[in-house]
């Protein structure tokens, strides 16, 4: 029983005990991180996947084998299956060495192969002369490295990361995220990552997957889906700051500009003639691209979409400075960030009068609600 498709595809519906009507696709060597708030059905997905849970309808294939079909009734057991899954709490043998943790997933090599690809998958995660200390004996992150190579050694067909790094210090956090990047060049299968972390996401995927109430909003790369929300509940799911309503004035195919109102302000933006002139839209700016207009150093940028207003909130954190403009006349706030040192030479602090630019590329654009 086989379709053509390579790589891991997943199709599922039900009402409980997690409601789900999602749908996503993963190529081999490609990670895709699933991204929503809690109760959205990324680890019920992760479940299914795995087979240890069956959803009411649906399917799930992977390079050309079916692995469960609710129509016919195939549900292939999740030992068959042959699935790496790393959890944020471990899930080791507490009474076992690192070794032997590893040493456990390869039931099919004789205890020689097992001992030795053990420690040659130890090594490839950094832990040479750590094979005889137990679980107790390691760090959190230390830990979580003989938890991968345990998912790994069996050479699994799909890899699944269940918020792998959430049990860790921040620290350790962006070690374990830096490895898996480099070791990830290396592994040919689909990669599923199950986060809250949208800079993880960002890091580390091919392809981010917006899912809510375990509906599938979107599917794109990092960028598409962070700069270019394709809905206002895809924006408010990715936390999008700068999110505003406007109108359209008009379209120039000829400067490829759409004009936009927003609270009696015209803008342009980048050109969107399916949206029609005199239609409610919602649009969006990353903050990034929101641009200070210095006392000391005058641009041309300031020229482009520039908006003045009064500082509400200036909040130093370390070497960046978090601040939110109220443009004049208006109680929206736009939300920026500057270097530290820029603020302070700025003199920004709250209740100050400034400006700033919205880059006209930047400014993306959505039905209305």
């Amino acid at each position: 029983m086989a379709d053509a498709f390579t790589g891991l595809r997943f199709a599922a519906r039900q009402v409980a005990p997690i409601p789900l009507a999602a749908e996503l696709a993963c190529d081999p060597g490609e990670l895709l991180a699933l991204v929503g708030p809690s109760g959205s059905g990324k680890t019920t997905i992760l479940r299914c996947i795995a087979g240890l849970h069956r959803p009411a309808e649906g399917t799930i294939s992977c390079n050309g084998s079916i692995w469960y079909d609710a129509s016919r009734r195939l549900c292939v057991p999740p030992q068959r299956r042959r699935v790496g899954m790393l959890f944020q709490h471990y899930a080791l043998f507490p009474h076992l060495s690192a070794l032997d943790n590893v040493a456990a997933a390869l039931t099919d090599l004789n205890r020689g192969e097992q001992q030795q690809k053990a420690r040659d998958w130890l090594a490839r995660v950094h832990l040479e002369g750590l094979e005889e200390r137990r679980p107790t004996e390691l760090s959190g992150g230390q830990q979580q490295r003989v938890a991968l190579a345990r998912a790994l050694a069996r050479e699994p067909r799909a890899l699944l990361l269940d918020e792998p790094f959430s049990a860790v210090d921040q620290v350790t956090r962006r070690k374990l995220v830096r490895e898996l990047a480099q070791l990830r060049a290396d592994l040919r299968m689909p990669i599923i990552l199950v986060t809250h972390d949208l800079n993880e996401a960002r890091m580390l995927a091919d392809a981010i997957c917006i899912l809510h109430h375990g509906r599938t909003l979107q599917r794109g790369t990092p960028d598409d889906v962070l700069t270019r929300p394709a809905s206002v509940e895809v924006a408010r799911q990715i936390d999008v700051r700068n999110l505003f309503r406007g109108r359209v004035l008009e379209h120039d195919a000829a400067r490829a500009t759409t004009w936009i109102a927003w609270q009696e302000k015209r803008l342009e933006a980048r050109y969107a003639p399916a949206f029609a002139v005199g239609s409610p839209i919602a649009w969006m700016i990353p903050s990034e691209n929101v641009v200070l207009h210095r006392r000391d150093r005058p641009s041309r940028g300031e020229h482009e979409n520039p908006v003045a207003g009064t500082l509400t909130e200036c909040l130093a954190l370390g070497e960046n400075t978090q601040a939110v403009l109220r443009a004049e006349g208006s109680n929206d706030g736009i939300a920026f960030s500057v270097p530290t040192h820029v603020a302070h030479r700025n003199g920004l602090r709250v209740g100050v009068p400034a400006a700033v630019s919205l880059l006209r590329d930047a400014i993306h654009l959505m039905p209305g609600e």
